[in-house]
């Protein structure tokens, strides 16, 4: 059983880490949204990337649109990378965000690298007999869009409070004096 209020912190945790590794830039706009029933992206393709505990597992589960606006967002211009390679590595710092607030409240959990499926495995989720699934529509700059999907499967009763400050941390940048 998951409680509302580990609920309300899985979904700011989120949505912070959404806003943060999402984005490619610290000005780029990021709008999330519930995602509306059926409103979902086209495409074959799905990312997955888990969180494991001894007491829950979380699968975080993105879907990039395949427009060349999104495509030229996350692979940068003249940068060498393919659309698959940015997909995994942006994937994997979002996941990492929800891993290091989950780290706060839980010690030890585990996280997967990420792995590609196919989109016709999603409407399955429900036979892991979820405790919590939010579905998310992300909206970067008005135009490149990323649905996820967090599903939480619960191996023991989870009710925490989850301290998501709006302040980000440094990751390692130099400070100059």
């Amino acid at each position: 059983m998951i409680r509302s209020n580990a609920q309300d912190s899985f979904d700011r945790i989120f949505r912070k880490a959404a806003r943060t590794r999402l984005t490619r830039q610290p000005e780029d706009t990021c709008h999330i949204s519930t995602a509306a029933e059926g409103d979902t992206l086209s495409g074959e393709d799905a990312l997955i990337l888990t969180i494991s505990s001894i007491a829950f597992r979380l699968l975080l589960v993105l879907r990039f649109d395949d427009s060349d606006v999104t495509r030229a967002y996350f692979t940068g211009e003249g940068t060498g990378r393919s659309f698959e390679e940015a997909r995994l590595e942006i994937g994997n710092l979002c996941c990492g965000a929800l891993n290091q607030e989950l780290l706060q409240v839980f010690p030890d959990l585990g996280m997967s690298t990420p792995y590609v499926v196919s989109a016709r495995c999603l409407p399955y989720l429900d036979v892991l007999k979820p405790g919590y699934v939010a579905a998310y529509a992300v909206t970067i700059n008005d135009t490149v869009r990323v649905d996820a999907t967090v599903c939480v499967c619960a191996h023991a009763p989870l009710d925490f409070v989850a301290d998501v400050s709006g302040e980000v941390e440094s990751g390692g940048e130099l400070e100059l004096f």
